[in-house]
């Protein structure tokens, strides 16, 4: 996965939106005001970081070489990826996913029916 396929992919999701607010070099990627994929342009190989669920973020860093505690986020809440070809595309594409799924259900009820429609 590239960096155009990986913003296409999260832009895809209902809602999505990106902007740069830690600088020209961060993508951040948002629903309903909140983070659910990050990358830094720069990165190579390129990375992304993407919230889990606790126990699926210690399993899946013990799984994959490529899978490390979120860089500068909650290590308890957040992985990094590195996106190397070690990865299947099915896999992080399920991993984008489950982290927008998590900040969707985070969101107020009205805001999730808005993303419904």
């Amino acid at each position: 996965m590239n960096i155009e396929t990986l913003r296409n992919y999260c832009l895809s999701k209902p809602g999505a939106n990106e902007s740069f607010p830690f600088g020209e070099d961060t993508l951040v990627f948002k629903v309903g005001g909140k983070v659910f994929a990050l990358t830094s342009m720069d990165a190579r190989p390129l990375s992304v970081n993407l919230k889990c669920n606790p126990e699926l973020a210690v399993e899946l860093r013990e799984q994959y070489d490529a899978v490390r505690p979120g860089y500068h986020m909650n290590k308890v809440h957040w992985n990094t990826v590195i996106i190397d070809g070690t990865i299947r595309e099915s896999d992080l594409k399920k991993w984008i996913d489950h982290s927008y799924e998590l900040i969707v259900a985070s969101l107020p009820k009205a805001v999730r029916q808005e993303l419904e429609k």
